[in-house]
């Protein structure tokens, strides 16, 4: 249908006139800082840290501030005499050259104290219009998006861009007091001293662990690794499902709900399926092996405690995240969504050499798990909490007569080694005792019988590396069927069961 005079669409009389809305900016703050710095070269400082020539609206004002940010660096002064030099001389401002610009800024300078002020606004309204160009990607990808392009990725693509966004350039970090970080020291053993069982950091749940550890200290990448059948999987498993069992929150102040005890666990299970991870922890906690969980092979009173232990295991803060194939930007969105929605204590990786770096697939898989592990320190960071990370072992480990793990057994090791704050590994004498069984009636046999004995149902926990205490070893039980660790007997005392 032809638009005529009667059908095309009018705006109201006192409407008006449709135009585009002007980025946001505020070409005076921009002045008003630039004139504090040609006056007083110190206010500089006081915006450098987090103010770069990029979050500037006025290109011309970028400029000054770039070239007057490399005169100072150089222990030059910048003025509007010696700034002009390095500046177009044919630029025309509103009819004046850029010499007069630069005295008429300096002419109207604010004092050196509201630099920073200055400073900030420029970069809130940059982060504004940061904001809107990351909507308008949004809505064009969206439009026109490639046909193997999907929504989630556009949707996780999108989280990745926000959070770099409120974490690059921040003014609120830079140098503290010594006494505040004194303070939060001193907070924190109070809390240990409060807390159950007397840790600074997240009880596991396996007593001597915590000794050892004291706790999961906030902020520590914590890599758990072992050899295929040690049971590193059910020992992290077993944490998790320990620190989900006993948390307990308060609300704070503020009104945020802040977690006291225990915490809330994100699982990245990028090898076994919620089912199976759902599968051991009744395993575990009702005492029935899980291949009979499995087979069917139950009678009617063991379905009665799976049914019983499964609803009070609902209620559990466990989240599980079973995507196979997860790139570690994926997996930084995710973690960064459960804390943001649910809140957020521990994550559990499981396993490292699953998980993919953030660009294209690399030839060069060292360099690669570099970017994963650096990505993990980063968010442990970032988010407060620590994170377990699993690993595999290279296969040297096989050829030793020793079996037990070092740090140079773990597969691309140099970065795995470096950004990790602890590095534990899981080792069961029984497993490769099993394996080596002679000819009974030997005498060969005898001694391995007196081994298996000796070795049966127990592992160590080995803890090779720790920025925050001792390193050495740990004694744990093993129950295989069960896919349980707990806390070794010990002076005739058995340890507690949960069932």
């Amino acid at each position: 249908m032809a638009l005529t005079d009667s059908n095309v669409l009018k705006l109201a009389p006192d409407a008006p006139n449709p135009a585009y809305r002007s980025a946001p900016h505020n070409i005076e703050a921009e002045q008003s800082l630039l004139g504090a710095i040609l006056v007083n070269n110190d206010a500089f400082y006081r915006v450098s840290d987090f103010l770069e020539p990029k979050h500037f609206f006025e290109p011309l004002h970028l400029t000054i501030y770039e070239t007057a940010g490399s005169l100072i660096r150089m222990g030059k002064v910048a003025t509007p005499v010696t700034l002009k030099t390095f500046l177009p001389a044919e630029t025309d401002i509103g009819g004046m050259t850029i010499g007069q610009y630069l005295a008429r800024l300096a002419s109207e300078a604010t004092t050196i104290i509201n630099a920073q002020d200055y400073g900030r606004t420029v970069y809130d309204l940059a982060l504004r219009r940061d904001l809107i160009h990351i909507g308008e990607d949004m809505v064009n990808v969206a439009f026109d998006a490639p046909v193997d392009f999907a929504p989630r990725a556009q949707i996780e693509d999108a989280e990745r861009k926000l959070y770099e966004l409120a974490e690059t350039g921040r003014y609120d970090g830079g140098f503290q007091r010594f006494s505040q970080a004194l303070t939060v020291a001193v907070d924190m053993a109070a809390n240990a001293y409060k807390r159950d069982g007397k840790l600074s950091g997240i009880a596991t749940g396996l007593r001597d662990l915590d000794t050892k550890m004291g706790g999961l200290q906030h902020s520590d990448l914590i890599v758990l690794a072992g050899r295929p059948g040690m049971g590193k999987t059910a020992l992290a498993t077993n944490i998790a499902y320990n620190i989900a069992r006993a948390h307990h929150a308060e609300v704070q102040p503020d009104g945020t709900m802040k977690s006291v005890n225990g915490g809330i666990v994100g699982f990245f299970s990028c090898e076994m399926s919620a089912e199976q991870l759902a599968t051991r922890i009744l395993a575990e906690q009702t005492g029935i092996a899980s291949s009979n969980i499995r087979r069917g092979g139950i009678t009617e009173l063991d379905f009665d405690k799976i049914r019983n232990h499964s609803i009070e295991l609902q209620s559990l803060p466990l989240y599980v995240d079973e995507t196979g194939g997860l790139s570690i930007s994926q997996l930084t969105a995710r973690a960064r969504r459960l804390k943001r929605q649910k809140g957020l204590d521990l994550i559990v990786v499981d396993y490292i050499q699953l998980l993919q770096g953030s660009g294209k697939r690399s030839d060069n898989r060292v360099q690669e798990v570099t970017e994963i592990t650096t990505s993990l320190k980063a968010l442990a960071k970032e988010l407060a909490v620590p994170i377990i990370a699993l690993s595999q072992l290279s296969r040297q480990v096989e050829s030793r007569d020793d079996k037990r793990p070092q740090l140079s057994d773990l597969r691309e090791s140099g970065s795995i080694e470096q950004d990790a704050d602890v590095v534990m590994f899981v080792y069961r004498e029984e497993y490769y005792l099993t394996n080596k069984e002679p000819r009974p009636g030997t005498p060969e046999y005898a001694k391995w019988q007196l081994d298996m004995d000796l070795a049966h149902g127990k592992a160590e926990v080995i803890i090779a590396k720790q920025r925050h205490g001792p390193t050495g070893m740990v004694e744990l039980q093993f129950e295989g069927q069960f896919t349980r660790f707990s806390d070794l007997a010990q002076d005739g005392h058995l340890p507690e069961r949960t069932y």
